[in-house]
C-alpha cells in the first residue's frame, strides 16, 4: 500500500489491536531531493505512539533541508535490524556507530543525520512519542530556525581521548544503548514476563521482551499505547476481553518482523507456543504502568 501523503507528512496508521503482518505496513516515501529520501514502513502512527521501519540502500543517507527536517519535540529510539548506521548530530559534531542488534536514542529538540555505515541494506526500527500526529514533527519544526550548517567532527577532543572521554559523554545528545544498559523487571506473580527497559521518560518507554519456549505471562495492561515488534520467534498474544466485547476469540499469531498493537489499557497475555525463544522490542506511550 503506497501513501499518498507529501513527503514530509506520515499517514495515520492506526489498526485494531493485535497482531500486523509485515505486509500491511504502510509504505512511505520520506524526504526531498536535498535531505535524501527514506523508504518507510509505518506500523502504527496514531495520536500517542508512532512505529516504523526505515531502510537505506549501501551508500544512502538521510539528512534535512528547509522542507524536510530532522528536528522533533519528541523522544525517539533507533534500533538497528540489519546493517550498521552512523548517526549525527549536524549541529554538534557528534557521530555515533550503531551496529546490527544496537539502540540509540535522543529527546527533543536533538538535530539527527543518518548514513548507512556497511555494505549492505540498513533496516532501523523507530519508536517515536510524541507521535507526528501531535505536530511533534514538521510542524513543530518549522517553528523552529533551520540548520544552515551541518559539520560531523568534534576537534576539541583531539589530542585528548580517552582521557576526557567522560566529559564527552556527559555532552552527547545522542546515547547508544545495548543489553548491557537494560534494566530488567520480572513481571508476574511468578517472574515470568522477563522485560528489559531500555528507555523510560515521560512521553516514551522502550523494553525487550523474552519468552522461553512454553513460557507464558499473567494477564497484563499497560497505561499507554502498546506499539511491537518481533524481532525473534512466534508470539502469540491473547486479549482477554475481546470475546466478552463480541469480537473474535482474541487470538494472534506474530512472526518475525510482524507488529503488535494494544490500545492502553487492553487485557492481555503473551504465551510462547513453541520451542523456539521469543523477542520482542515494544514502545508504550505515554506511561508503561496503568494506575
Amino acid at each position: 500500500m503506497t501513501s499518498t501523503n507529501s513527503p514530509s507528512t506520515y499517514p495515520s496508521v492506526a489498526p485494531a489491536p493485535g497482531a500486523i503482518s509485515h505486509d500491511r505496513a504502510v509504505l512511505k516515501l520520506w524526504g526531498d531531493a536535498g535531505s535524501g529520501y527514506v523508504s518507510d514502513e509505518v506500523y502504527v502512527s496514531n495520536d500517542q505512539i508512532h512505529m516504523m521501519v526505515f531502510s537505506l540502500p549501501p551508500n544512502g543517507r538521510f539528512v534535512h533541508s528547509d522542507r524536510s527536517r530532522t528536528y522533533f519535540s519528541a523522544d525517539e529510539l533507533y534500533f538497528v535490524l540489519a546493517g550498521s548506521m552512523f548517526l549525527a548530530n549536524p549541529e554538534t559534531g557528534e557521530v555515533h556507530l550503531v551496529e546490527e542488534g544496537e539502540a540509540i536514542h535522543f529527546g527533543p529538540d536533538v538535530w539527527h543525520h543518518g548514513f548507512n555505515a556497511g555494505t549492505t541494506e540498513l533496516r532501523v526500527l523507530e519508536l517515536f512519542a510524541p507521535p507526528p500526529a501531535t505536530g511533534a514533527s514538521q510542524a513543530y519544526a518549522r517553528t523552529k530556525p533551520n540548520l544552515e550548517t551541518s559539520r560531523y567532527v568534534q576537534d576539541q577532543w583531539l589530542e585528548a581521548w580517552p582521557r576526557r572521554a567522560d566529559d564527552a559523554r556527559g555532552l552527547d545528545t545522542q546515547r547508544k544503548i545495548t543489553s548491557e544498559d537494560s534494566r530488567w523487571r520480572l513481571e508476574g506473580a511468578a517472574g515470568q514476563l522477563p522485560i528489559g527497559i531500555w528507555l523510560s521518560t515521560a512521553r516514551l518507554t522502550v523494553g525487550m521482551m523474552r519468552l522461553l519456549p512454553g513460557q507464558r505471562s499473567d494477564v497484563v495492561s499497560r497505561g499507554g499505547d502498546l506499539a511491537g515488534y518481533v524481532l525473534e520467534g512466534q508470539l502469540n498474544v491473547h486479549l482477554t476481553d475481546a470475546p466478552a466485547a463480541g469480537q473474535a476469540n482474541g487470538w494472534h499469531q506474530m512472526n518475525e518482523g510482524d507488529g503488535l498493537f494494544i490500545p492502553a489499557h487492553e487485557p492481555h497475555r503473551y504465551f510462547n507456543v513453541t520451542d523456539e525463544p521469543v523477542r520482542m522490542i515494544f514502545g508504550v506511550a505515554p506511561a508503561y504502568l496503568a494506575t
